[in-house]
């Protein structure tokens, strides 16, 4: 799938290193077709990394999208260069009168603290309800699925007793469902938080359906009936050294952190570790783009109530 992004963009580079085909700006506007238009926003400290990860996903059909990278208006990023998001990104005021056909709302480091307490909880708030009305699909990964559950069905996150931090194994609850088309019965994912949100209140919600569990990290997959709103339970999009990069950087702080689950062979942090959870996070962000944006969205979107 060509991945229409800004010429200059970083990511760019990297991803036609790994033979992805990417369509810089110029040759998109010579083409007579009307990519998926999709918006990221982007709420993880390392922005870059985010954006190489989702859009190597997204490269896995023959849709073509557009990328917009969308940023909260008040917060300021300690990570990522303020260049790099002056160039690239969009503050959510900019495109909220915009109609997407699909929207991801990242995970953020700030999981521990009270929803109320996070500085951009009310842009957060006004965000996921503009979703209902001027977005066709929107996946919410890790915080942004713990503060859509808390927004949209007032299921609030609980602490955990230590870091829930590996790569678990995860069983497909219905398969009839387009989502998990094409996923083993058993598949594996990444996680890593502090706080969990209850499976028997996500089961109970009368607009909820559970599509993936684990027995050690929950539900990982859920989604309302009408597929407008998902809630991945992790991190999918995650690289193969990301889990150590995080391991490591703990460590290196002195913070409490235990080796991530089911990571390294032999559980040797020295060993490389293995990727297992790739072409099931494929599958995902692939299926979601085919059947709850491409096949559900109007080819006109300007006037078109969502």
């Amino acid at each position: 799938m060509p991945i229409r992004v800004q010429n200059d963009l970083p990511a760019k580079e990297i991803l036609e290193r790994e033979n992805i085909f990417v369509m810089d700006e110029h040759r998109a506007v010579h083409q007579d077709i009307r990519p998926l238009k999709i918006g990221l926003l982007n709420l993880m400290p390392l922005k870059e990394d985010t954006e190489l990860q989702l859009l190597r996903s997204f490269s896995n059909t023959p849709l073509q999208v557009d990328v917009t990278f969308v940023m909260v208006s008040n917060h300021q990023s300690k990570n990522t260069s303020a260049n790099h998001l002056n160039k690239f990104y969009v503050r959510f005021q900019d495109v909220k009168d915009q109609k997407f056909d699909g929207f991801i709302i990242t995970g953020a480091p700030i999981e521990q603290m009270p929803f109320e307490e996070v500085d951009y909880w009310d842009e957060m708030k006004e965000i996921m309800e503009w979703t209902k009305t001027n977005v066709t699909s929107t996946i919410h990964l890790c915080w942004g699925a713990q503060a859509a559950y808390y927004y949209h069905f007032g299921i609030d996150k609980y602490p955990l007793d230590k870091k829930l931090f590996g790569v678990f194994r995860h069983r497909v609850m219905n398969r009839r469902i387009p989502l998990v088309r094409g996923f083993d019965d058993v598949f594996y994912a990444p996680h890593s938080r502090h706080t969990q949100v209850d499976p028997e209140q996500i089961k109970a919600c009368e607009d909820l359906m559970v599509l993936a569990e684990s027995e050690e990290a929950g539900i990982f997959l859920a989604m309302t009936k009408d597929g407008k709103q998902i809630f991945v339970m992790g991190h999918p999009e995650y690289d193969r050294m990301t889990l150590d990069q995080e391991y490591k950087r703990d460590k290196a702080k002195g913070l409490p952190i235990e080796l991530p689950v089911n990571y390294y062979p032999d559980d040797n942090p020295e060993n490389r570790p293995l990727l297992t959870w790739r072409s099931n996070a494929n599958n995902l962000y692939t299926n979601w783009l085919n059947y709850y944006v491409y096949q559900v969205t109007p080819y006109d979107m300007v006037g078109t109530p969502f």
